[in-house]
C-alpha cells in the first residue's frame, strides 16, 4: 500500500511524515509489548474484545447503511407522505447523541419490543404451543447494534441524499427519454456517478463507528473499551491498561483509513479514465 501525499502551501504533494513517525512510534510501543511482560499481559487480555468490536462496528454499519439508503429514497420519493416521514426521522435521531440512544434502545425499545412480541402471541402461549419472551433473552449485543443502527442510518440518508441530488438532471431526463425504467436509471445513471460523492463520506463514517463502537461497553458488552475496563478495575494499572486500548483502536482505526482512501483513490482514478 503506498503512502498518499497531500498537496502543501506550494501546490507540491507533500510527504507523509506524520505517517512515518506514527509508524515509528507504533513499532516502539509493540516492541514494548513483546518485552514487558505487563504489557504483554494488558494486550492479550484487551484484545480478546477486538473480535467484538468488529462484529458491533460491520453488523451496524452495515443495517445503517441499508436502512439509511431505504430512508434516502424515502426523501427523494414522489409522494409527500415519505418524504416528510423521512424528513422527520432524520431530525428526530440526528438530535439524540448515541449514548442516549444507546440506552433508550436497551432499557425502553427491548422491553416495549418484548412486550409487543407476547401480546401478538398471546393466545398461542395460552395454548402452551410456546412460551413468552423475556427481556434478559434479547441480547444486550444486539440491542447495541441496533442502536448503531438507528443513530448513524440518520446521517447515512443524509450522505446518499447529497450523492444522488449531485448527479446531473440532464443526464436523468436523457435516460427518461431513452425509455428507461426508474429503477434502470438509478441503478445505470445514478449510482454509478454518486458512488464517487458517497464513498469518502460514507467511509469516514465507517471509521467514526469503529470508535462509536467502545460506547456499548456501558451496557456489559465484551468488547475492547469494556475489556480494559474490566482489567484495569481489578488491576488499577489504568495508565498501562488505557494506553493499550488507545493503542488497539489507533491501529485499527488508521489502518482502515488508509485502506480506505486507496479506494477512494481508485475509485476516483477509473472515474477519470473514463
Amino acid at each position: 500500500m503506498g503512502f498518499q501525499t497531500l498537496p502543501g502551501a506550494n501546490g507540491k504533494d507533500d510527504y507523509p511524515w506524520w505517517l512515518v513517525a506514527l509508524g515509528l512510534v507504533a513499532a516502539a510501543i509493540a516492541a514494548v509489548i513483546i518485552f514487558n511482560g505487563l504489557y504483554a499481559q494488558v494486550f492479550i487480555t484487551v484484545a480478546r474484545g477486538i473480535g467484538v468490536t468488529v462484529f458491533v462496528t460491520v453488523m451496524g454499519f452495515s443495517f445503517a447503511t441499508a436502512l439509511g439508503l431505504l430512508i434516502a429514497l424515502a426523501g427523494l420519493a414522489d409522494s409527500l407522505v415519505l418524504r416528510q416521514a423521512a424528513r422527520f426521522y432524520i431530525e428526530v435521531v440526528r438530535g439524540i447523541p448515541v449514548l442516549v440512544l444507546l440506552f433508550y434502545v436497551a432499557f425502553v425499545g427491548a422491553p416495549g419490543f418484548v412486550s409487543l412480541y407476547n401480546f401478538v402471541i398471546g393466545p398461542l402461549v395460552e395454548r402452551g404451543w410456546t412460551a413468552p419472551l423475556q427481556v434478559r433473552d434479547v441480547s444486550l449485543m444486539w440491542r447495541a447494534i441496533i442502536a448503531l443502527t438507528i443513530g448513524y442510518s440518520a446521517f447515512i440518508a443524509e450522505i446518499f441524499r447529497a450523492g444522488f441530488q449531485s448527479v446531473d438532471k440532464g443526464q436523468i431526463e436523457a435516460a427518461m427519454a431513452l425509455g428507461l425504467s426508474r429503477f434502470q436509471r438509478f441503478r445505470l445513471i445514478v449510482l454509478p456517478q454518486a458512488i464517487r460523492v458517497i464513498f469518502p463520506p460514507l467511509s469516514n463514517d465507517f471509521v467514526a463507528m469503529v470508535k462509536d463502537s467502545s460506547l456499548v461497553s456501558v451496557l456489559g458488552v465484551a468488547d475492547i473499551s469494556q475489556a480494559g475496563k474490566i482489567y484495569a478495575s481489578g488491576s488499577f494499572r489504568f495508565f498501562e491498561t488505557y494506553s493499550i486500548v488507545a493503542y488497539i483502536y489507533l491501529i485499527l482505526t488508521i489502518g482502515l483509513s488508509l485502506l480506505l482512501r486507496q479506494l477512494e483513490k481508485r475509485m476516483r482514478q477509473k472515474g477519470q479514465a473514463r
